[in-house]
């Protein structure tokens, strides 16, 4: 890679960088094609960015961008999985991938500014997501209004079923 390629690499890392909600790294050691490629397929439907970085490369793309404090890990085999909407799916991703693979481990993350450990990635990934947050939260919001709309139609109800059983009588009774 000659300079110019590099640099257009580190200009390219530092603006996905800036951009990213979340970063972690992680160290994919002894992973096939297949499985790669299955990762990288899961990650992408879920819009999360998986890239093989370059270490000293991605160290100098790190600087003036919330990745900045982890830019010492940068070392050995580097993965670099980032996204720019939710939080949680990438780390729910990660933590379902690493259950099967012993030799696929995450050194490390910056979730919205803040350092997490590899513990606190797996902390995130039992958290529900986005999406999950929002049908609880809509939900929530809907319950009292069908509450309202039970207790509105309940005399109505109690009334047809009164008028209907005295029909009854009476068709009894003729």
């Amino acid at each position: 890679m000659n300079r110019t390629e590099k640099e257009q690499v580190i200009g390219e890392l530092h603006e996905k960088m800036a951009k990213a909600k979340a970063a972690i790294l992680a160290e994919p050691k002894g992973l096939n094609v297949a499985t790669v490629t299955e990762l990288r397929r899961k990650l992408r439907e879920a819009k999360v960015e998986y890239r093989i970085v370059k270490n000293t490369l991605a160290a100098r793309a790190a600087k003036g961008t919330p990745v900045e404090p982890i830019a010492e890990k940068f070392v050995g085999p580097t993965a670099l999985v980032m996204s720019y909407g939710d939080v949680v799916t990438p780390a729910k991703l990660l933590a379902e991938f690493m259950k099967d693979r012993e030799n696929f481990t995450i050194r490390t993350a910056v979730i919205e500014g803040r350092v997490v450990d590899a513990k606190g990635i797996q902390s995130l990934a039992k958290m529900p997501g986005l999406l999950e947050l929002r049908g609880q939260i809509a939900a929530m919001i809907a319950q009292p209004a069908t509450q309202l709309a039970r207790m509105i139609g309940a005399p109505g109800q109690q009334l047809a079923r009164v008028l209907g059983a005295r029909r009854e009588q009476l068709e009894k009774q003729s």
